[in-house]
């Protein structure tokens, strides 16, 4: 038995949202704030004993923020836990046939378990009675609702409606814009009322591992120490004749420590200075000092303390003495501990929730920790941002947060994938590529040269970094962006990907002639080849991104190095000269080349030096010179803007802001009052983006402000 389905509707940062699970591992993705810790509490309040008083007072605060301002009132919050595999145990079948299940055939195999937090009888019978349209007297009776005296939290089995339907929602809740409130509810389709005298939180093992914050304040709280939990349990296991001899041994030493001879003249020089004070008719009328050294089993056990010794060191201390990856590492093995005690129960499931266990743990022992945390029978499931802890996930097991205004996106990235094509997305999800599961936007790109210079690039010209903007840059180290890029889809990843790769355009005529010499027919040959080989790909990708509104190709017109100088960017390229040749007639040849306007000349001659000294070093030689003044080539900047389409005021002005001080250093005759006025109203919101663009237009008339402001007006 496990957990295929939780389904969040209204529920604090989910408007509507589901998420897929299936049997082992499975892993929640997603930047902080996204919603991981409300998925598990949600699903705590329906599967954790503990939890379950906190279903029953939900208030306000628990609506998504998208119905704020008292737009919550007479909405529900529904949560949905939707179990399969159940197996055919009288037991389990009798819980959830009576409880939670379907009853199809002899025996339940799907059940779900459902909180509904609602307005009570007399609310929801007030709202059918409205005439539909009646949206004054909804109102109304909305402004006189309360979250203490009119809802009220009411669980549910045997449900088969999908909640995700907004349709679905009205038949159950109703129509606040037509005003349509149902009389009754079809329970065959929503789910009877579970019997008080069934519990599915008492029959299930469920381990929750909270966030590892700060470990050493909790092995200090007798409430959160999970040393003192696992004690308190074996406890009650000691016979009283095996712990007999202990007990008397404790009596012994707390008998012969209250005999010491300065324990009793403290008592007596107590008792005397009291008398001396208020003497004998107000003072005790006994005293004694008394060792308290428990001689109970659970107490005695209670008072034991966990000593640790670091890896490669023979010095053991207290947990205050390990580093906080140490602390957290046995915090996280105690509570693991604890779950296998729970899991040795005859439970009917057994479900492990680990938040976030990556603060302060080493990579290889996050990665080593997946990997080697599989228990049988047993469902697991974390939340994490940890890239390590990504990368071993399977794909097909994996729920990515995306966070929106006021609520969260929820996306499975395999979904209507085959078996092959998500063979090719894990073998790509490797350590680096698994940022773009967690990025606002991502830029796929084929080469080092590309990985190396663009992000150099973006921070000296627009003085924002991709990270900054939400982008993540993946580089595929080949053509096959299709592997990756599948992810992107409306039914998948629901984030923008652009793609970046060469048309490779000869650069020169490739028709050879009778008196070309073989070294010049070998260089048509293979410049003829490479644009060949750039058609095929624009066809290919052309057909891959047709029809899917999140995928699109931008394309270098020749290469990334020779389209960087037809921007203009040929000073950077010249600059690097001295370090690729030693011939310092070959050197001014080079730097006639780089400046001669015909792409034949130039292209060649960046081709040849990108070649000699290996793409990637190229790149790295020529980002020690890229400056505010180099010119992004608009293909990439198109990409940029493809994937992350929406950019902030604030973001917008601080890349204006930066460009201005840039071109003030360089030569402070410019006067720049105007644009800042402009600029400063931009901020404050009184004015448009192409407001800016005449003051900056008469200032700097070909900087590439202008061209993104033009991008993004």
């Amino acid at each position: 038995m496990y957990i295929s389905k939780v389904t969040l509707i209204n529920y604090r940062n989910f408007a509507n949202a589901y998420f897929n699970f299936n049997k082992g591992i499975n892993t929640i993705i997603g930047e902080n704030g996204s919603g991981k810790t409300n998925v598990f509490k949600a699903i705590r309040l329906l599967l954790e004993d503990a939890s379950l008083q906190f279903a029953y007072k939900l208030t306000e605060g628990d609506f998504n923020r998208t119905l704020d301002k008292g737009r919550w009132k007479g909405h529900w919050i529904i949560i949905s836990i939707e179990f399969d595999e159940l197996n055919d145990e009288e037991a389990i079948q009798s819980l959830f046939i009576h409880g939670a299940g379907v009853l199809e055939e002899d025996y339940v195999e799907k059940a779900t378990y459902n909180l509904f937090f609602r307005p009570k009888a007399d609310i929801r019978q007030k709202l059918s009675e409205l005439a539909e349209g009646d949206t004054a007297g909804l109102q109304a009776l909305l402004d006189d609702i309360n979250i203490l005296d009119n809802y009220e939290t009411f669980f549910t089995g045997k449900s088969t409606a999908d909640f995700n339907d907004p349709e679905v929602y009205k038949e159950l809740v109703g129509d606040f814009e037509k005003v349509i409130f149902p009389a009754s509810i079809d329970t065959s389709k929503f789910g009877s009322k579970i019997p008080h005298q069934l519990s599915v939180t008492k029959e299930v093992s469920f381990t929750f591992i909270q966030a590892l914050r700060d470990v050493v304040s909790d092995f200090h709280n007798n409430r959160t120490n999970p040393l003192l939990t696992l004690l308190k349990n074996k406890s009650g296991d000691i016979k009283d004749v095996d712990y007999k001899p202990i007990s008397d041994l404790v009596n012994e030493l707390n008998e012969s420590i209250e005999a010491l001879p300065d324990v009793q003249n403290i008592r007596d020089d107590i008792k005397s200075t009291i008398q001396d004070a208020v003497g004998l008719t107000y003072s005790p009328s006994s005293l004694s000092i008394k060792s308290s050294v428990p001689d109970e089993a659970e107490k005695l056990l209670q008072s034991l303390k966990l000593f640790i010794g670091e890896p490669g060191e023979e010095y053991e201390g207290g947990i205050h003495e390990l580093s906080l990856g140490g602390a957290n590492l046995i915090f996280l093995t105690l509570k693991l501990l604890e779950f296998k005690y729970r899991k040795a129960k005859d439970t009917f499931a057994n479900f492990l929730i680990i938040e976030e266990p990556e603060a302060h743990i080493h990579n290889h022992i996050q990665k080593t920790l997946f990997d080697k945390l599989d228990y049988d029978d047993t469902q697991i499931i974390y939340s994490t941002h940890s890239t390590q802890i990504s990368e071993v996930s399977n794909v097909e097991n994996i729920n990515i947060l995306a966070k929106k205004l006021n609520y969260a996106e929820v996306y499975q990235p395999s979904i209507g994938l085959g078996a092959e094509n998500i063979n090719q997305v894990q073998r790509y999800l490797d350590a680096v590529r698994t940022n773009l599961l967690f990025a606002k936007g991502v830029i796929l790109v084929e080469g080092d040269a590309e990985e190396i210079l663009i992000p150099i690039m973006v921070k000296k010209v627009l003085g924002v970094s991709l990270d900054e903007l939400g982008i993540s840059l993946i580089n595929i180290r080949s053509t096959g962006f299709q592997n990756v890029a599948q992810l992107f889809h409306v039914d998948r990843i629901k984030r923008k990907c652009a793609i970046l790769t060469d048309l490779d355009a000869a650069i020169c005529n490739t028709t050879e002639n009778a008196d070309d010499d073989v070294d010049l027919k070998k260089y048509k040959k293979k410049v003829a080849g490479s644009q060949n080989k750039g058609v095929a790909r624009k066809i290919k990708l052309d057909a891959f991104e047709a029809g899917n509104t999140w995928i699109k190709a931008f394309y270098a017109n020749h290469t990334f190095e020779i389209d960087f100088v037809t921007a203009g960017n040929e000073w950077e390229v010249i600059q690097i000269i001295d370090q690729v040749y030693i011939d310092q007639a070959t050197k001014d040849q080079s730097t006639t080349d780089l400046e001669n306007k015909d792409v034949a000349i130039y292209g060649k001659r960046v081709l040849t030096m990108a070649n000699q000294e290996g793409k990637g070093w190229f790149a790295i030689m020529l980002g020690k010179h890229v400056s505010f003044k180099t010119v992004i080539p608009k293909y990439i900047l198109d990409a940029i803007f493809f994937a992350k389409e929406t950019y902030s005021s604030n973001i917008v002005a601080d890349i204006i802001q930066y460009r201005m001080n840039k071109h003030f250093e360089a030569d402070n005759a410019f006067d720049f009052s105007s644009c800042k006025v402009e600029l400063l109203k931009y901020r404050n919101g009184t004015n448009k983006l192409e407001d800016l663009a005449f003051d900056f237009d008469l200032v700097i008339p070909d900087d590439q402000i202008l061209t993104l402001i033009d991008k993004l007006k």
